[in-house]
């Protein structure tokens, strides 16, 4: 089983509440879709105007974590990252060689919902 969790920190501005709950919809359906787990156990969390460079620049880039209790594989881990890269590009203008993603597996026994840990 896999509790999906989806975070993105990005240097773009999302003030626009509308857009910031878009992005995290987005993230969400991408993670379920990708993971093929029910969004209702998809956690996405957006944080905007981080304080971020990469290449040792400043301007628009963004780090995407992923993380869950089995489910994330090679091909579903590329499958993801594309389809990530993508949305931020479409929706956020950022160039796709300016964002990160990383995957991580976490034991059943490290993560807890609804007053339990899933091991």
């Amino acid at each position: 089983m896999m509790m999906p969790l989806i975070q993105l920190a990005t240097s773009c501005d999302l003030s626009d509440r509308n857009k910031k709950e878009s992005i995290a919809k987005g993230l969400s359906r991408l993670a379920a879709e990708g993971t093929g787990k029910p969004e209702q156990y998809v956690m996405a969390c957006v944080q905007d105007k981080a304080t971020m460079t990469m290449a040792g620049e400043s301007g628009p880039c963004a780090l995407v974590t992923v993380k869950g209790i089995g489910g994330l594989s090679p091909s579903v881990n590329q499958d993801l990252t594309s389809r990530i890269c993508q949305m931020l590009h479409e929706e956020l203008a950022i160039p796709t060689d300016r964002i990160y993603v990383t995957f991580e597996e976490l034991a059943a026994t490290a993560w807890g919902w609804d007053r339990h840990t899933f091991g």
